[in-house]
């Protein structure tokens, strides 16, 4: 059976496009069954980040019908549709494998060796397979991209330097505040990204961090970690007057901060710059906020020329891991054939959180 992807991600289209295709991590269990149930695949995993929205699969459909039907459902089931060929993109083998183990190792993200991917990957992956959504050929793939991704990790110098959309965020705000130490933070969600882009403003001294959540449990225990200050949910417009940075990461499928509200909420507080970074897709942050006086809007597109300066410094990295992955794919192909998919060995143990090993 073939091994396909289906997808966008930042290569190929903007912010604007990619958030309507984006899945909500409580909603997958349901689309992966849904996506299986219509008869269009017979495994699956869906990977909605930030910067991409792909589906990989398995089919005894031919490669072609597989990729009709894929687009199909993401057209469907997003209730949108892609204004140009060229704002999604589709692979078939060996490309799919190739893209996949890229994809895990950091090599295709925004932000050159980024290490998020791979966790996103993993609980991906996870999901669909507590879900009984894959099978032998996804769970092979999905086993050798972990495995290719520890190695470019190990074998490149991929990951000097920034490393994380979060890590580029705070670099962002270095450039435009003198001292982060001497900001006070706001970091609206809880999630993954949000932790980690609070933990790279603390390394550079940030003051004060304050965490609002939907999820108050979630708030309180990341505060707690961190050292900052839980606000509740609807609370946090009260502290925003002595806010100079905020940082936006949640799963809202509209703005939480639109250009009335800001407009509003700037007279709260005195003219000074307000520096706001937009990481969630969908968006949470109206962009014609942009627009108003001593205001800095940034989105995950926004931080691209910030990552691209990043891959020309790792360039020879990137070569060295495009090469590994490369091999990677001609010891798959080699090992299990390049079609037949289900004649392959029983896949090896199943991969849990380091946490949990």
């Amino acid at each position: 059976m073939p091994f396909i992807v289906v997808g966008t991600s930042h290569h190929t289209s903007p912010v604007e496009v990619r958030e309507r295709f984006a899945f909500a991590e409580s909603l997958v269990p349901s689309a992966l069954a849904r996506l299986r149930a219509e008869g269009r695949v017979d495994e699956a995993v869906i990977l909605s980040t930030c910067n991409r929205v792909e589906i990989y699969a398995s089919s005894r459909l031919t490669e072609a019908e597989t990729i009709r039907e894929i687009r199909r459902f993401l057209e469907t089931d997003r209730q949108s549709v892609f204004s140009s060929p060229t704002e999604s993109y589709s692979h078939g083998e060996p490309e799919s494998l190739q893209h996949l183990f890229k994809v895990a190792a950091g090599l295709d993200s925004l932000v050159l060796g980024e290490t998020e991917i791979l966790g996103q990957i993993k609980k991906a992956y996870d999901i669909a397979l507590q879900g009984g959504h894959t099978g032998k050929a996804l769970n092979k793939a999905f086993q050798k991209a972990f495995s290719v991704a520890k190695q470019v990790r190990t074998e490149t110098g991929i990951q000097r330097g920034s490393t994380s959309i979060g890590s580029v965020a705070v670099d962002l705000a270095e450039k435009l505040f003198a001292a982060v130490r001497d900001c006070q933070v706001m970091v609206i969600g809880a999630g993954d990204t949000s932790e980690k882009t609070a933990r790279a403003l603390q390394s550079r001294g940030a003051r004060s961090l304050l965490v609002s959540n939907r999820s108050e449990d979630k708030a309180f225990a990341l505060a707690a970690e961190l050292g900052g200050r839980a606000i509740r949910f609807d609370d946090w417009e009260r502290e925003f007057a002595g806010i100079d940075i905020v940082i936006s990461s949640t799963s809202a499928p509209h703005y939480i901060l639109d250009r009335p509200k800001l407009e509003r909420m700037l007279q709260q507080r005195p003219p000074r710059p307000l520096l706001l970074i937009d990481l969630a897709v969908p968006r949470d942050i109206d962009p014609r906020v942009d627009q108003l006086g001593d205001v800095f809007l940034y989105d995950v597109d926004d931080l691209q020329t910030i990552a691209d300066e990043h891959v020309r410094r790792r360039s020879q990295e990137f070569i060295r891991g495009e090469e590994i992955v490369r091999q990677r794919v001609r010891e798959f192909l080699g090992s299990h054939g390049p079609i037949d998919w289900a004649r392959g060995e029983v896949m090896p143990e199943r991969w849990a959180p380091e946490g949990n090993r």
